[in-house]
């Protein structure tokens, strides 16, 4: 669900295009912004009926459709057992770094929970806000848990232990910091477009929140150029008869990454369609945003695929061992600290040396001004 407001507005003029005619025109048509600030300000307050459900070109209405409870709650549930067994698999396969994908699977689960409880209430405008941020925001998580899974695959796999000159621990640290650019853009941008903003407000969040998803996709596409550099690389090796040296094979892990990114990006992709509706697409032509069984089937249902696959083959049952993950802090001090001690004691045994050097040469002048 995106702006809520600037779609109701959309609405409004679509059902008075009766008025126009046939021809819809251009964009200049539908008037600037502060003509259709004035028309929000003439709009009429309706009184809700049960659950706070008001008509879409309502004053108090907060959402695109009459939300329902019951899918809700059963999202909520799919999504809380999801997180259930991620949980229980990244203490079974020791893997830290999972909590990420964790708090993507929360993050789902509250959304929903609130989406439920929204559908009981709908006058009330946090109910609305608060799942449109989670539920916007969530899939990020999911992303950077790719990143850092496939950095770890680098690290564990790739015989050269980089791809397109980037070290494992390099793609780790900068993907994630991408998504984390990506995840601050698209939540200022959503929390700007929220229900209770201003006509500028909403169109100011929304290109915000916009410019966060088209560099979210331009990252992911950059990711998967280099997913598919260590698949030819991977690939190569085998083919020459090189030993990977791993009891696991890479490409079932590497292809399950695939279909995460794709769930991924479907769902950008119906995010885009909800963005072409603001340009003024006719609801009998392009329902999604008007009908809650598409925000279920379009973008919740790629992200149960994207879970479900992840829980299927789980980097822990593939990434085996102390070498598939990076040193921790406390490891990275104390490869610090030994490679000190081994570079002081080689400098110590360099002056040892000298100095037996010089004893030695003592010794020998000492003999020779002995001689008879």
């Amino acid at each position: 669900m995106l702006p809520h407001k600037l779609l109701i507005r959309t609405a409004r003029r679509l059902a008075r295009r009766d008025d126009w005619g046939s021809d819809w025109g251009d964009w200049n048509d539908w008037g600037d912004w502060n003509d259709w600030e004035e028309e929000d300000e003439n709009c009429v307050k309706v009184e809700p009926g049960p659950n706070g459900n008001v008509p879409l070109d309502a004053c108090n209405s907060y959402y695109n459709y009459d939300p329902q409870f019951a899918p809700a709650v059963a999202t909520a549930v799919i999504f809380g057992i999801f997180t259930g067994i991620h949980i229980v698999q990244a203490f079974t396969y020791r893997k830290r770094y999972a909590w990420v994908l964790i708090m993507g699977s929360l993050w789902e689960t509250i959304a929903f929970g609130i989406h439920a409880a929204g559908a009981k209430d709908q006058q009330q405008i946090a109910y609305a806000t608060v799942w449109n941020v989670l539920f916007l925001l969530a899939p990020l998580w999911i992303n950077a848990f790719a990143y850092m899974t496939f950095a770890r695959m680098v690290l564990y796999w790739h015989p050269e232990g980089k791809v397109g000159g980037l070290r494992a621990a390099t793609i780790a640290r900068w993907f994630v910091l991408a998504d984390i650019i990506c995840f601050i853009v698209q939540g200022v941008g959503g929390i700007m477009a929220n229900p209770t903003s201003s006509d500028e407000i909403v169109r100011v969040g929304l290109n915000i929140y916009l410019s966060g998803m088209g560099l979210q996709e331009f990252f992911i596409v950059v990711f998967c150029g280099l997913m598919y550099a260590f698949q030819r690389r991977c690939a190569q090796a085998e083919a020459t008869g090189h030993d990977l040296n791993r009891r696991t094979n890479w490409r079932p892990l590497l292809y399950s990454l695939y279909g995460v990114l794709v769930c991924i990006t479907y769902k950008v992709r119906i995010i885009f369609r909800l963005v072409e509706f603001t340009g003024g697409v006719d609801p009998a032509e392009n329902p999604i945003p008007f009908h809650e069984e598409y925000t279920y089937a379009l973008d919740c249902f790629p992200m149960m695929v994207a879970l479900l696959i992840i829980a299927i083959w789980h980097p822990g049952r593939f990434l085996i061992g102390p070498e598939s993950e990076f040193p921790s802090r406390k490891e990275k001090k104390a490869i610090k600290r030994q490679k000190k001690e081994e570079k002081r004691a080689e400098k110590e045994a360099r002056k040892e040396a000298k100095r037996e050097a010089k004893r030695h040469k003592r010794r020998h002048h000492d003999d020779d001004d002995g001689l008879p």
